[in-house]
């Protein structure tokens, strides 16, 4: 039996977490001269205080959805893919071809296109290192990380020499025709006061069609149910009849295929052109939320929602309070994933007790 509620584990722990790391934060904040209550309120109006704000917040935490789920659907596997940089990528070069060189008629077709092409290179550049953890115990963790700077060095490689524009010096790829420009939130949403430079596109509603279907193929699906039973136990799994060579592939394909689903979001719908490190570490940013949200696809939304706030605060409270500087904002992001990842018992254990406090002895 499970020591806490579901709902405990999935939002009242990380909410905790957040909190202790907001308080270790304001006194670093303190410690600098500055008033931590109003950088807090900096960050918050930023944020959320209008549709400026919102339409960066949720750029960015579309971005984090997919790393997030993408690093949550390994870890139900007892993987751990760090290759989300690289990952995503090579999504990204899928994206850019299928743009690129099809002539599409309108967004909602290219949309379809560029998803699944993006999905497609993102698996391929995951299945390698899953190949050589399944067959040759490769580690994951070795293979993913060197994975990245590989996917880098082809990516400059390709904007350098193959997709760059004739005549131009910046290493990008032409910008992509009309027909794959997907709708801003202008579009669809401009009586909530969005302007058309606002990044935020339909690729929001693509990550949270992703939460549904990584939240049927974990629980309600067969193959859902032998990942997690690999994860639990292997040799447990092994005995019941699943292979760890199959549930391993599977498991790193769609990892890497939802990683590669983030250039949807940065490369066809804000950029509308490949260009040179457009991930900028969010394929790291799906670790920790990955971590917060418990590999839980409601909690990973919501983590994912609070580093896009913290991203975008961020910006602002480094503008409006010139002494707290981007590695600050940098430091209270680490404090926010130390309490949420490496100091999670610190919170967890006693919740743990009290919940057991509270349920009704047996007779």
């Amino acid at each position: 039996m499970d020591k806490m509620p579901k709902w405990a584990d999935v939002i009242l722990i990380p909410l905790i977490s957040v909190v202790l790391a907001l308080l270790a934060s304001g006194a670093v904040v303190a410690f600098i001269g500055e008033s931590p209550f109003e950088a807090m309120r900096i960050m918050i109006d930023g944020a959320f205080g209008s549709a400026y704000g919102w339409g960066y917040t949720l750029f960015y935490t579309t971005n984090f959805i997919f790393t997030g789920l993408a690093v949550a659907v390994a870890f139900h596997a007892r993987l751990f893919n760090i290759g989300g940089e690289g990952q995503a990528a090579l999504g990204g070069l899928g994206v850019a071809m299928m743009a690129l060189y099809i002539p599409w008629p309108h967004w909602s077709l290219a949309l379809i296109g560029c998803t699944i092409a993006a999905a497609l290179f993102g698996a391929a550049w995951a299945a390698i290192p899953a190949y050589l953890q399944a067959k040759r115990g490769s580690h994951i963790v070795i293979t993913t990380i060197m994975f990245n700077f590989i996917a880098s060095a082809l990516l400059v490689y390709l904007l350098v020499n193959v997709f760059r524009v004739e005549g131009s010096m910046a290493p990008e790829t032409a910008r992509f025709a009309e027909g794959t420009h997907l709708p801003s939130a202008s579009t669809f949403a401009g009586f909530l006061g969005f302007r058309p430079s606002t990044p935020l596109n339909v690729s929001f509603f693509v990550a949270l069609a992703a939460c549904v279907a990584v939240w049927l193929l974990i629980w309600r699906t067969r193959l859902g149910y032998e990942i997690r039973a690999f994860g639990h136990s292997e040799t447990a799994a092994v005995y019941a009849g699943i292979s760890p060579v199959k549930i391993t592939m599977i498991a790193m394909l769609i990892s890497g295929a939802l990683a590669g689903m983030m250039a949807i979001n940065s490369v066809q719908g804000e950029a509308e052109r490949l260009v040179i490190d457009y991930v900028q570490g969010a394929g790291f940013v799906g670790i920790a939320v990955a971590l917060m949200g418990r590999s839980h696809p409601v909690g990973v939304l919501l983590a994912a929602l609070l580093f896009g706030a913290l991203y975008q605060g961020g910006a602002e409270l480094e503008f409006e309070m010139p002494a707290i500087s981007r590695e600050m904002i940098v430091v209270i992001q680490a404090l926010v994933i130390l309490f949420t990842g490496a100091l999670d018992n610190m919170v967890r254990m006693p919740m743990e007790k009290l919940f057991l406090s509270l349920r009704p002895r047996s007779e």
